[in-house]
């Protein structure tokens, strides 16, 4: 099974930063386990959400240019509160170096204002006809499967997608989307 832990992207600094929101609904099935008589999102998912938000940044920060983008290491994680049905996760992740394979990042998770995860994680990404040649038809399909999600959790930040290393206007625009506000902040 396959978990879409990121609902919306609600602020994208390509290169920098992105935030974004988890909406818990009580109709997810996991939380019937997780628990019967107190169901709250798992520790691991909350990471997970952490790391979906992570792959996004990078991946519009490079154009797609990678099919794989996947979590190598979690460091100093640490949880500040339960998040139950109804209630909606607010996370944000900040590029703190970067190279050629590995990008390090640390990321927080706010619930009503209130801390409720903090962490550094790295990043690594690659494609798949790194390792074998023959899965560069893959490699172009899962991009293009990426690209069709974005379009769908982050269509206000569209015009960001194929502007990788293209100059951008400086200032910040707002946009509103639904009764929210966006912050769009091109990369320096």
């Amino acid at each position: 099974m396959r978990f879409s832990l990121i609902d919306r992207i609600v602020e994208l600094q390509p290169g920098r930063a992105l935030s974004a929101v988890k909406a818990l609904s009580l109709a997810e099935e996991y939380l019937a386990d997780h628990f019967p008589d107190f169901p709250v999102l798992p520790g691991v998912l909350i990471l997970e959400a952490i790391t979906q938000a992570a792959a996004w940044l990078i991946r519009v920060s490079e154009d797609f240019q990678h099919s794989i983008v996947i979590l190598k290491e979690a460091k100093r994680v640490r949880f500040g509160q339960f998040i139950e049905p109804g209630e909606i996760l607010h996370v944000k992740v900040e590029v703190v170096s970067q190279d050629e394979r590995f990008t390090e990042l640390k990321a927080e998770g706010r619930l009503n204002g209130r801390h409720s995860v903090n962490a550094r994680i790295v990043m690594e990404r690659y494609n798949l006809a790194d390792r074998d040649p023959t899965c560069r038809s893959l490699d172009e399909s899962i991009k293009r499967d990426l690209k069709k999600l974005f379009q769908i959790i982050a269509p206000d930040f569209q015009n960001l997608v194929g502007t990788a290393g293209v100059p951008q206007r400086q200032e910040t625009q707002s946009v509103v989307s639904q009764g929210t506000t966006v912050q769009i902040t091109p990369a320096e």
